[in-house]
């Protein structure tokens, strides 16, 4: 959804494939919260969770979660990054 969201803001295209890749530096322009799973640190989606919060933070934050020993996957944990 946030891709989508964040496709149809930057070129307003309602229909089609969405190629939006966001990362730290290609950071959300229109979305300010995610609420998503912890991914498996070495997924493409750690990376839409970096372009919110950042790098270093995103591997504070999942370091944390391995330490509480936070479950992965789409049926583990969530966090929401606001």
């Amino acid at each position: 959804v946030a891709r989508t969201i964040e496709n149809f803001k930057r070129t307003g295209q309602k229909t089609g494939l969405c190629s939006l890749f966001l990362h730290p530096k290609n950071p959300p322009q229109r979305i300010d919260y995610l609420l998503t799973n912890f991914h498996l640190p070495k997924s493409s989606l750690i990376m839409l969770v970096s372009a919110f919060i950042g790098r270093k933070k995103t591997l504070e934050l999942y370091e944390l979660a391995m330490k509480e020993r936070y479950r992965f996957y789409s049926y583990g944990d969530a966090m929401l990054i606001l």
